[in-house]
C-alpha cells in the first residue's frame, strides 16, 4: 500500500483514542495532587478565619482573583507548555516587555490603547511561538531556549527606556476603575472577569480539543505520540505560541493593575507561574495535570500572602518560604506517586 493512500478509518480512531488515553487513564487516579492543593486551601481558609476577624468573607476571595488576575493567566499558559513536557522561563519578561511597549506607544508615540493591546498580544505569540518552533525544529532543550527568551525579553525592555513610564491615559484609568458587582457589597475586577473566562477557555481546550488530547499525550510519551501519527512539533510549537499569548494578555492586565511599564515588572514572577502549576498539580514530567488545579495553586500562593498580610507582624518573604516548602512537598510527592504507579505497572 502506498504512503499516499488515507489510513483505514479503524486506524484514525485507534489513534484519536491512544491520543485521549492519558486523560482518561489518570483522570481517578491523579485526582490526589489536585485534592490535596484543594484541600490545603481550605484548610488555610478555615484557620485565617479562625484566627482573624473578617478573613472569611465573599470580598477576600474575590481580592485573591483581583490581585493575581495576571499571574493566573499567565500560569494558564505555563500549564500547557508543563503538560507537553517543557517548561517557559520567559513568561514573567514577556510580561516586562508587554508593559513598556505598551507605555511607549501609548504616552510616547500616542496610539490608541485598542490599537495597543492587539498589537502586543500579536507579539506576545509571535514571541512565543518562535521559541517553539527552535524547540521542535532542532530539538534544543526548552530551559535553554526560554532562558535565552527571558533574557532578550528584559534586555529589550531597556532599549525603550531604563525608567518607568506612567500611563496618564485615562483609558487605561477608567478600564483599571472597572467594577462588575457580585453581591451587594462584593465585586469583581475586569481583569479578574478576563481571567476566568481565560481559565474556562483553557479547560475546554486542555480536555475537549484534539490540541488538548495531542498535548497530553505528547507530555505523556513523545515518541508515543509520533509513532501514532500525532502532530508532535504542531503541539509543541502550539503550546509555547499560547504560553506567549497568555504571558502578553497577563502583561495586559498587569498593564491595568500598575498603570505603567517597567524593565524590573514583574521579575521572577516565571516562578510564581511554575510554582502555582506544580502546586496544582501538573507533573514537570509532563503528561498529567488539569488546568484548574492551576487556578488552586494561584488562590494557594494568594491566601498563604493575605494570611500574613492580616498578621502584621510577619515579613512578607514568609510567603516565599512558605512556598517553597509547598513545592519541595509537592515535587516529592509527585515522585513517590509516580513511582507507586509505575510499580503497579
Amino acid at each position: 500500500m502506498s504512503s499516499g493512500i488515507p489510513k483505514p478509518p479503524s486506524v484514525t480512531i485507534a489513534h484519536r483514542r491512544d491520543a485521549g488515553a492519558p486523560i482518561r487513564k489518570v483522570s481517578t487516579s491523579r485526582y490526589l495532587p489536585l485534592a490535596a492543593t484543594v484541600t490545603l486551601f481550605i484548610a488555610i481558609s478555615v484557620l485565617g478565619s479562625v484566627m482573624y476577624t473578617g478573613f472569611f468573607s465573599l470580598q477576600v476571595f474575590l481580592n485573591l482573583l483581583i490581585d493575581n488576575a495576571f499571574l493566573i493567566v499567565v500560569a494558564v499558559g505555563e500549564t500547557f507548555v508543563i503538560l507537553s513536557g517543557g517548561i517557559d522561563l520567559s513568561v514573567g519578561s514577556v510580561i516586562a516587555l508587554t508593559t513598556m511597549v505598551s507605555a511607549a506607544l501609548v504616552e510616547k508615540a500616542g496610539w490608541h490603547p485598542l490599537i495597543v493591546i492587539p498589537l502586543v498580544l500579536a507579539m506576545g505569540t509571535a514571541f512565543g511561538t518562535l521559541m517553539g518552533w527552535l524547540i521542535a525544529r532542532f530539538r534544543l532543550q526548552p530551559f535553554i531556549v526560554t532562558l535565552a527568551g527571558m533574557f532578550l525579553a528584559r534586555g529589550l525592555c531597556y532599549l525603550i527606556s531604563i525608567d518607568s513610564i506612567s500611563i496618564t491615559d485615562p483609558w487605561y484609568a477608567a478600564v483599571s476603575q472597572i467594577r462588575i458587582p457580585v453581591t451587594s457589597g462584593a465585586s469583581l475586577s475586569l481583569g479578574a472577569v478576563i481571567a476566568l473566562v481565560v481559565l474556562a477557555g483553557a479547560v475546554f481546550v486542555a480536555h475537549y480539543t484534539p490540541f488538548g488530547r495531542t498535548i497530553y499525550a505528547v507530555g505523556g510519551n513523545p515518541h508515543s505520540a509520533l509513532l501514532m501519527g500525532l502532530p508532535v512539533n504542531a503541539a509543541t510549537i502550539g503550546a509555547y505560541a499560547l504560553s506567549g499569548f497568555c504571558s502578553a494578555l497577563g502583561g495586559v492586565l498587569f498593564t491595568f493593575y500598575m498603570l505603567s511599564g517597567y524593565g524590573l515588572h514583574a521579575m521572577g514572577l516565571e516562578l510564581d507561574a511554575i510554582a502555582s502549576v506544580v502546586i496544582g498539580g501538573t507533573l514537570l514530567t509532563g503528561g498529567v495535570g488539569y488546568v484548574i488545579g492551576t487556578l488552586f495553586g494561584v488562590l494557594l500562593l494568594g491566601i498563604i500572602q493575605t494570611l500574613i498580610s492580616f498578621d502584621g507582624s510577619l515579613s512578607s518573604w514568609w510567603t516565599k518560604i512558605a512556598v517553597g516548602a509547598l513545592l519541595l512537598v509537592f515535587c516529592l510527592s509527585q515522585r513517590a506517586f509516580g513511582d507507586r504507579s509505575a510499580a503497579k505497572r
